[in-house]
């Protein structure tokens, strides 16, 4: 891009301990970009069940609205870190702003699922894109010490705030018109562009990539493909399974063909000079558990906001707004404990903590498989929303930080990039498979409002599962042995 030669010039980090006028703005960009990154899953919860009747869809084809940026973000945030290796820091950034304002635009004009989705997964790979560059461009600009430190503090407290935030807009968005929540991004992102063209800095020797100098760019394209090829078909061959059945083309069909992806997958990166992903990462036991344990954290959470949205809102007739206020019990307090998160972890340790906060959300969990008809918000729902909050504030921080504690600091931006992975495949995933028993258990025409309510209890059970899950993995890291003494 034109003048990014200059403005690497001109962006040496300031002297240590220092800040300046640039280093601001430069903070800006980077923490205004990942609250709108962070708040792209939340901020279409709210809308699902408006998409869902304006379109004429069914509720396990409206999910596609919030797995496709989950897939885009997870099934590509690999190949995005080696795209951004190969082209530079500012090209891509700068670059991946443009696309995510134009597929915003482009999905809030959409008149159809396809289109809709498309600009979904888009907006997925433009996340992966800047979410972890942001985060790298903070660690070589600003000053290590204390202005790192504040810098850090404040893109977290971003990225943290980011899913309240986008509840808060869906809820007042959704009420004037669902387009809105797929339309807001784009102004904002254009003005994080236009700052970002003087205040990105530029790559320099130490980040204009891995290539040497002569040598191929290896993107392995293919293994990118296979493995955004192998989520989106099984993603599909999920919620077909309630209209089609377990034997037809376009359900078991796509669950084959996503085996076969993924097995493809597997092959190639086995293959490949340079691989998206290093099995052997995951000898590491804290970067396994901590993918896991934060795979069933994230995924039974989603799943149980859109149990709770379709019962809001479908059954009950709470409005948008009304819904999105229920929920900030669960949302608001890792935002707001955000800026005291390394201390709690160091004071605690991240095994301990990763454990009680799966214990916690798995109590919201099963207190909400209590619920009956009518729905008491103050005795059924808030003390689920409480709990469930409870375990986001203690366990999100420690399985982030336990993720890489065992390796090597030339492995940790690989490893960070498969813990995110799995995060992001399970927000695809498990409201994938609540939307489809939603869809396959409803009641028929004219059942009381009690007999819909019934309906939702298998998701629930699911949600409840998964957290079970997430609980048995986090007391397994918690177990006193040798071989984890050094572990955060």
């Amino acid at each position: 891009m034109r003048g990014s030669s200059s403005t690497a010039r001109s962006a040496a980090p300031a002297p240590t301990g220092t800040w300046t006028i640039r280093l601001w703005g430069l903070l800006f960009v980077l923490a205004g970009n990942m609250l709108i990154d962070a708040l792209e899953v939340s901020v279409v919860v709210v809308a699902l069940p408006s998409i869902s009747a304006d379109l004429g869809l069914s509720l396990a084809s409206a999910q596609w609205t919030m797995t496709g940026f989950a897939v885009g973000f997870g099934g590509l945030m690999l190949f995005g870190g080696r795209v951004v290796a190969l082209l530079g820091r500012r090209k891509v950034y700068l670059a991946a702003l443009v696309g995510f304002a134009a597929a915003s635009v482009a999905g809030a004009l959409a008149d159809g699922p396809g289109p809709l989705v498309a600009t979904r997964v888009v907006k997925g790979f433009c996340a992966a894109l800047t979410a972890p560059t942001g985060l790298a461009i903070i660690t070589t600009e600003f000053p290590a010490g204390p202005p790192r430190d504040r810098a850090l503090s404040v893109y977290t407290l971003f990225g943290a705030a980011g899913f309240t935030t986008g509840l808060l807009l869906s809820g007042v968005l959704t009420a004037v018109d669902w387009r809105l929540t797929f339309a807001f991004p784009a102004p904002v992102v254009l003005v994080l562009f236009f700052f970002g063209l003087r205040l990105i800095p530029g790559s320099g020797p130490d980040t204009a990539g891995e290539r040497p100098r002569g040598g191929p760019r290896r993107y392995d394209a293919a293994g990118a493909a296979t493995c955004v090829a192998g989520l989106l078909t099984l993603v599909g061959g999920i919620v077909s399974v309630p209209s089609h059945g377990w034997g037809d083309l376009h359900s078991g069909g796509l669950l084959v063909l996503s085996a076969l992806l993924f097995a493809a997958f597997v092959r190639i990166e086995l293959r490949v000079p340079e691989p998206l992903v290093r099995f052997s990462a995951f000898r590491s036991g804290a970067l396994t558990r901590s993918a896991l344990g934060a795979a069933a954290l994230n995924g039974s959470y989603l799943g149980l906001l859109l149990t709770l949205t379709y019962e809001m809102q479908t059954v009950h007739g709470w409005s948008p707004l009304r819904t999105a206020l229920a929920f900030l019990p669960a949302a608001a307090p890792l935002a707001v404990t955000a800026l005291l998160s390394g201390r709690i972890v160091s004071a605690f340790g991240a095994p301990r903590l990763i454990a009680g906060g799966a214990l916690f959300a798995l109590a919201g969990y099963l207190l909400q498989l209590r619920q009956s008809w009518p729905l008491h918000y103050a005795s059924a729902v808030l003390p689920t929303m409480l709990l469930v909050g409870a375990g986001f504030v203690l366990s999100f921080a420690a399985l982030n930080m336990q993720a890489t504690s065992q390796l090597p600091p030339a492995e940790r931006g690989v490893a960070s990039g498969l813990y995110q992975t799995a995060v992001q495949a399970a927000a695809a995933l498990v409201p994938a498979v609540v939307a489809a028993l939603l869809t396959a258990c409803r009641p028929a025409a004219g059942a009381s409002p009690a007999e819909l309510l019934a309906a939702c209890r298998p998701a629930l059970v699911l949600v409840a599962a998964i957290g079970a899950l997430g609980l048995l993995i986090g007391l397994a890291g918690a177990l006193p042995r040798r071989d984890r003494l050094h572990e955060v």
